[in-house]
């Protein structure tokens, strides 16, 4: 017997392979019901909009990048350089998976609905820019460990964190525009160079 928690579960999960494969704008509730084979009316009992159910699956994505990306790269026991070189990794492999099953490299999700969303609806790039700063957070963290353990010089961490963010995000824009997941294991060493606030060398 199905209840409702698989109902809404079936909304997300429908949700979350259309947005990502597609994007906000290209996806209506009709389609999301219908892949997930609920009836539409169905639809509004658990979430009162697209906007509502998009803000959900956002959140899906983040518990996903968490399992699947951050808690197998970021590890206190792991040096900060080696947890920065697993992340790269991760997200390699993460991507590389998407493209062994459906032919195509999908890119981050986040910056994907940023880059569509962030000037039409307020709430949605609210809900995006806190997901996203959480995962910047990690990345600070992972530098003050490095400076902290003598592997780099100090330099400002979250500024350099902020900096390696930007560029993995512009990486896995350059992967999913050119389909070449393998583009982030051969550049994404360039975003362990990055120092935003070194000290002048004397």
């Amino acid at each position: 017997m199905k209840t409702s928690t698989d109902t809404r579960q079936r909304l997300l999960d429908s949700a979350r392979e259309l947005l990502y494969s597609r994007s906000y704008g290209n996806v209506g509730v009709k389609e999301i019901c219908d892949v997930a084979g609920v009836q539409k009316g169905s639809f509004y009992h658990f979430f009162p909009s697209k906007q509502e159910l998009t803000l959900a699956v956002l959140d899906e994505f983040f518990i996903i990048s968490k399992q699947e990306i951050f808690s197998r790269s970021f590890r206190p026991e792991w040096s900060g350089l080696k947890q920065l070189n697993a992340l790269l990794e991760n997200i390699y492999l993460f991507q590389n998976s998407t493209k062994e099953q459906i032919g195509k490299t999908l890119g981050c999700p986040y910056g994907n609905m940023s880059s569509e969303m962030s000037t039409q609806d307020e709430v949605i790039r609210q809900r995006l820019n806190g997901l996203l700063q959480q995962m910047e957070m990690s990345l600070k963290t992972a530098l003050e460990q490095a400076v902290h353990e003598g592997e780099i010089a100090p330099c400002d961490t979250a500024a350099t964190a902020a900096a390696m963010f930007a560029f993995i995000e512009g990486l896995m824009l350059l992967a999913k525009t050119r389909n070449d997941p393998e583009l982030i294991r051969e550049l994404g060493v360039a975003m362990l160079t990055i120092r935003i606030g070194e000290p002048a060398a004397t």
